[in-house]
C-alpha cells in the first residue's frame, strides 16, 4: 500500500514533464476544422452543409455533449421557454400557430407530452403519490373460525349494565364464558369445495357450509383477472401504476374522437387540429399536477390546492377552445362542459384499458 502514492506521484510527474518537452502536443479545443462535411462528405461553403444539413462546425467537448443532452430533452435553446408560457396563459393561441405551421419556434407537442409524463412519475416517486401496493394492513379479513370480537364487546357492556338479580344475567354470563374459551382455541381449519354449477365457493366449517362470494362473470378471461387482483391486489396495484405511465399515450387516441364529436359540423378542423388540441391539453394538466404535488410538500394550504386542481383544468380548456378555434364565449363554454363529461368517460375507459393490460400481464 505504501507504493501507491509514490507510483501517483511519479505519473504525474511523468505527465508534467512530457507536457513541458512538447507543449503542444495531443492538444485540442474540442472544436473540429473540416472542409467537407463529416456525414456526407459534401464540401462546405457556410455554416450548414447545403447536401445533409448538418452544421460543418462540431463540438467535440463535455460541454457540447450536456448541451446536446439539455436539447434533447428539452428544447433548452429557445423552445421551450416560448412553448411553456403560451402553455399556460394562452393555450389557445400556442395551438392555433402549431396547427397553421409555425414549428420552429415551439417543442412539438408529443414531444413536450413524453417529457412532462416523465416528470410527473418522477416527482410522484419523489413526494411518495402513488397507487398502494401494500394491502396487508389495510384489508380486515375475518377469520370464520373465530367470533367477533365485536360481539364479545357488546355482550359484556349489556352485562355490567345488568343486575346480578335478573334472570337474563346467567344466560349473558355463559354466553361470554363460550365466546373468551372460543378465542382462546385455534382457528379451526377451512376447507375450500367447488360446487359444480354454482358461480362462487362453498367454504365447509366443522358446523356446516357457510358461503364466502367469489364474483364470477362467465367470461374465462375477466374471471382470471378477477382471481389475480383477489389473489395479490398490491402486485395488480403496482402493474396498474406502472401500465399508467407506460401507456399514458393511450389518453390521446382515447380523446381526440370525443374532441371531434363536438366539432363533428365544422368540417374545417379536422382530425389533426384535434390530435394538437388534446395533446398540449395533456401536457398542462400533466404539469399541472407536478405543480401542485411540489407545492404539496410546502407549507401551502390544503384548501388552496383543491381549489386549483377542480378550477385551474376547465378554465384551461375553455380559453384553449376559444383560441384554437376561434370561438365565440358562449360556443366555447358549452363545449367545456361537455368535454368535462368526456372527459370522465375517457378516464374510465383509460382505467378499463389499464385493467385488461394488469390483467394479462
Amino acid at each position: 500500500m505504501s507504493d501507491l502514492p509514490e507510483a501517483f506521484g511519479g505519473t504525474a510527474e511523468g505527465a508534467l514533464l512530457a507536457r513541458a518537452v512538447e507543449p503542444t502536443h495531443g492538444k485540442t479545443d474540442g472544436h473540429t476544422r473540416e472542409g467537407a462535411c463529416l456525414n456526407c462528405s459534401a464540401p462546405l461553403d457556410g455554416p450548414y452543409c447545403r447536401m445533409c444539413g448538418q452544421k460543418a462546425h462540431v463540438h467535440r467537448t463535455i460541454g457540447a455533449f450536456l448541451h446536446d443532452l439539455l436539447h434533447g430533452a428539452l428544447h433548452f435553446e429557445g423552445k421551450i421557454w416560448h412553448t411553456l408560457p403560451l402553455l399556460a396563459w394562452r393555450p389557445g393561441e400556442l395551438t392555433r400557430r402549431y396547427v397553421e405551421g409555425e414549428r420552429a419556434r415551439f417543442v412539438s407537442p408529443m414531444a413536450l407530452f413524453l417529457f412532462s409524463v416523465f416528470l410527473m412519475f418522477a416527482v410522484f416517486q419523489l413526494v411518495g403519490i402513488g397507487a398502494p401496493t401494500d394491502f396487508s394492513s389495510s384489508v380486515n379479513v375475518p377469520d370464520p373460525g373465530r367470533p367477533g370480537a365485536g360481539a364479545l364487546t357488546g355482550l359484556r357492556e349489556a352485562r355490567q349494565g345488568m343486575d346480578d338479580s335478573n334472570p337474563a344475567a346467567a344466560t349473558l354470563d355463559a354466553r361470554i364464558a363460550a365466546l373468551e374459551e372460543a378465542q382462546r382455541e385455534p382457528a379451526r381449519p377451512l376447507r375450500t369445495d367447488a360446487v359444480a354449477g354454482a358461480d362462487d365457493r362453498t367454504v365447509l366449517l366443522d358446523e356446516g357450509p357457510v358461503r364466502l362470494t367469489q364474483t364470477r362473470t362467465g367470461w374465462a378471461f375477466f374471471d382470471r383477472g378477477i382471481e389475480k387482483w383477489q389473489e395479490n391486489p398490491g402486485l395488480m396495484a403496482y402493474k396498474l401504476q406502472a401500465n399508467s405511465y407506460k401507456f399514458s399515450w393511450l389518453l390521446i387516441p382515447l380523446s381526440v374522437p370525443f374532441v371531434w364529436l363536438i366539432f363533428a359540423w365544422r368540417r374545417r378542423f379536422g382530425g389533426y387540429d384535434h390530435a394538437v388540441f388534446v395533446t398540449y391539453s395533456l401536457c398542462f394538466m400533466t404539469l399541472l399536477f407536478v405543480t401542485l404535488a411540489v407545492l404539496g410538500q410546502l407549507p401551502v394550504p390544503g384548501w388552496a390546492l383543491f381549489f386549483a386542481a377542480v378550477l385551474i383544468p376547465p378554465v384551461h380548456i375553455y380559453k384553449q377552445l376559444r383560441g384554437a378555434y376561434r370561438l365565440s364565449r358562449f360556443s366555447a363554454f358549452w363545449r367545456t362542459m361537455v368535454l368535462l363529461v368526456f372527459i370522465f368517460i375517457i378516464l374510465v375507459l383509460f382505467l378499463d384499458v389499464l385493467l385488461v393490460l394488469g390483467a394479462l400481464g
